[in-house]
């Protein structure tokens, strides 16, 4: 058990080393040096409206036009005062109306050190997300105590494994589905040694986590290519064919490495809370062997496995409502919607998840029951 849980840490290790090797890289595109757009945050200070429309290279716009003076909250421009014209458009989506005293982002012009020009891209939110978080951290310490604490710090360590070992392993182009199930193992072993120690009842939870995910991916990936997914259903994988530095993705990959980490969360917490019951039944009744310890966890994964998969395609159906009241509102058949790769891709995504949830059951059960038994026997004959 020792040697698994480390072998997977010191993979972990392997693969922060080479995150940190691309620290070193310069950010060019095609040896060009990519220019970067300056950000800052701005205080509003003052707001002149003025014409209702406004013209733009391709002619006339409805809008609102506004004439902003805002101070730059953001070193090394703290301090300045900036006026600027700001267009509002008449669309819900787009218009972004500020008032004196807002927070803003703007996009500055700058002139050696000084800032010349300036356009408010959008409202400046990340302050109140950083209290909503502080929040879910201070709820999670009162209610949960040190598990509580754990458990935030496990979320920080999965940010830490996503954003900063996979994310840019994938932007080198490297297999994503093989770099996916790596980190989602290595993520996996860290949060559940952090939260619940080194023990039978982490390695069974790993083995049922890790053997859920990859259970999931080969089915996306082979479903996708039955069902001809192309990964370009959404706007996002599509921009990804013009970035500046025309990295070559496997596109369908990346469709099935986010269908992994999607379904990541939901299959670690029914492994854990698998492996977790059948520790308190062997407490409770040492003398069981392995079969009555893994029909316990059988028994337990059955009634966590109905919400849990509802759990999934309610997410994934819940981000699709807007889509849904389209094509309701213009009575699409049903033939066409099934059929749109949007559509079968999102299925796929929930369904492909929820079997690979399903199948973690027993394979959770199996290792947890085997290990507890084991560690009985080796109790009652310490000497064997």
């Amino acid at each position: 058990m020792k040697r698994f849980i480390l072998g997977l840490l010191v993979l972990g290790v392997m693969l922060l080393s080479g995150r940190a090797g691309l620290a070193n890289e310069t950010d060019t595109a095609g040896g060009m040096e990519i220019s970067k757009e300056i950000i800052v945050r701005a205080k509003v200070l003052e707001v002149t409206e003025g014409k209702d429309q406004v013209p733009d290279l391709t002619g006339w716009v409805e809008g609102k036009e506004q004439l902003v003076t805002a101070r730059v909250l953001s070193q090394p421009y703290q301090g300045q005062t900036v006026s600027f014209f700001h267009v509002v458009p008449d669309q819900p989506g787009l218009a972004v109306h500020v008032k004196p005293g807002d927070e803003v982002i703007l996009s500055v012009e700058v002139e050696g050190k000084k800032i010349v020009n300036a356009f408010v891209t959008d409202y400046a939110r990340d302050k109140k997300l950083y209290y909503l978080a502080g929040l879910f951290a201070l709820l999670m310490a009162l209610v949960g105590g040190i598990k509580g604490v754990k458990s935030v710090l496990s979320l920080a360590v999965t940010g830490v494994g996503i954003f900063y070992v996979l994310l840019p392993l994938l932007f080198k182009g490297h297999n994503p589905l093989l770099m996916t199930v790596l980190v989602a193992a290595v993520m996996t072993t860290a949060t559940m040694i952090l939260v619940h120690g080194f023990n039978r009842k982490t390695l069974a939870g790993v083995i049922g986590t890790t053997s859920g995910v990859i259970a999931a991916g080969i089915l996306a990936m082979l479903v996708g290519a039955a069902a001809h997914l192309t990964g370009f259903s959404s706007e996002e994988m599509q921009m990804l064919l013009y970035i500046p530095q025309q990295v070559k993705f496997d596109y369908q990959g990346l469709l099935f490495a986010g269908m992994i980490i999607g379904a990541l969360g939901a299959v670690m917490d029914v492994a854990i809370s698998i492996a977790a019951a059948v520790e308190e039944v062997q407490k409770a009744n040492p003398a069981l062997d392995t079969r009555a310890l893994m029909q316990a966890g059988i028994n337990v994964g059955r009634d966590v496995m109905g919400t849990m998969a509802n759990t999934l395609i309610l997410a994934y159906t819940g981000s699709a409502i807007p889509l849904i009241l389209i094509f309701m509102a213009y009575q699409m058949p049903f033939l066409k919607i099934i059929n749109l790769d949007l559509i079968a891709t999102e299925i796929v995504r929930a369904l492909t998840g929820s079997i690979g949830l399903i199948l973690a059951i027993p394979v959770t059960s199996l290792a947890a029951g085997w290990l507890f038994s084991r560690g009985r026997a080796s109790q009652v004959n310490p000497g064997s």
